[in-house]
């Protein structure tokens, strides 16, 4: 399915960041290019489970080990967690 057909039916109103101008979204810029740097240009993928079992092993360290100086040096999973509410027993 087109992208521009399940955005219509999912009344998702699509806006696309200009040609040239990818200052507008930095930071998912930034993400991509590590994405792209760090996981798809280092590995080579035999298979889509392949490829799949990889990105998921590059997107846990990525959330739960490796600390983001944007975070505070905290990992996003622990930053995430600043924001959940106490559990009480």
């Amino acid at each position: 399915m087109r992208i521009n057909f399940w955005a219509y039916e999912n009344d998702v109103r699509l806006d696309f960041i200009r040609p040239g101008k990818p200052v507008e979204n930095a930071y998912i810029e930034s993400f991509n290019g590590r994405f792209r740097d760090e996981c798809l240009n280092s590995h080579e993928f035999e298979s889509l489970e392949d490829a799949r079992r990889k990105i998921e092993a590059w997107r846990i360290d990525y959330n739960d080990y490796r600390p983001h100086s944007s975070l505070g040096q905290l990992t996003p999973r622990e930053y995430a967690e600043q924001f959940q509410p106490q559990r009480v027993a």
